[in-house]
């Protein structure tokens, strides 16, 4: 799905508003529910280095540093304000940083990462088949992405679902649609299953 200049626009803009109390929203606490949850799916090796797609204001990225002490980590966002939050509140400014940019065009060298996580922002990104071929680009052979977003609901028997916010849109994936994007850019599904209530977690892997 591709969105206006104008979508992207608004939602940038959001979320920079949102930066300095968004750890206190509603939405936050759920992801951060969903954070914990996702935690019993990962598994990395112990020095793992890792990139934090859409990481907000670095939540996830400080549970992983925290569950994994050798772990090196990227924080990648395309709202500034988040980014500076996120560096801010870094459990380890030695392991962790922070970049800005957008998510279909990722400013690191190829096989960097051990992992790549994005965890409910995959739904704002206009153009899904370039990013999954980044993450797969920038991944090391044998690594994990882990996709945990909102996923159609089941009864509805859509592949993909657009819905309309303010001045944009977000869209949804189902297990089927994740499957084919990942085919596409060259990443096996391994496992998928849902976290919590409509989140569906993807666990991609590149071919060793």
């Amino acid at each position: 799905m591709q969105t206006s200049t104008s979508d992207q626009t608004f939602k940038l803009n959001l979320f920079n508003r949102w930066a300095n109390t968004y750890d206190w929203l509603l939405p936050s606490v759920f992801y951060q529910a969903v954070h914990q949850r996702l935690l019993e799916f990962v598994s990395l090796p112990p020095a793992a280095h890792v990139l934090d797609l859409g990481c907000g204001t670095g939540k996830l990225l400080n549970r992983l540093a925290t569950e994994y002490p050798q772990l090196t980590g990227v924080g990648f966002d395309f709202a500034a304000k988040m980014l500076a939050q996120a560096a801010q509140k870094s459990a380890d400014s030695t392991r962790l940083s922070y970049a800005q940019g957008t998510s279909s065009d990722l400013p690191f060298p190829d096989a960097q990462f051990d992992a790549v996580f994005c965890t409910i922002s995959f739904l704002h990104y206009p153009d899904p088949a370039a990013v999954l071929s980044e993450v797969h680009r920038v991944l090391k052979p044998g690594g994990s992405f882990y996709l945990a977003d909102y996923a159609p609901s089941l009864c509805s028997g859509q592949e993909t679902v657009t819905v309309a916010i303010a001045a944009g849109s977000v869209q949804f994936y189902s297990k089927i649609a994740r499957d084919r994007l990942g085919e596409t850019a060259g990443l096996r599904i391994d496992r998928q299953v849902h976290l919590l209530g409509p989140i569906l977690l993807s666990i991609f892997v590149k071919p060793a």
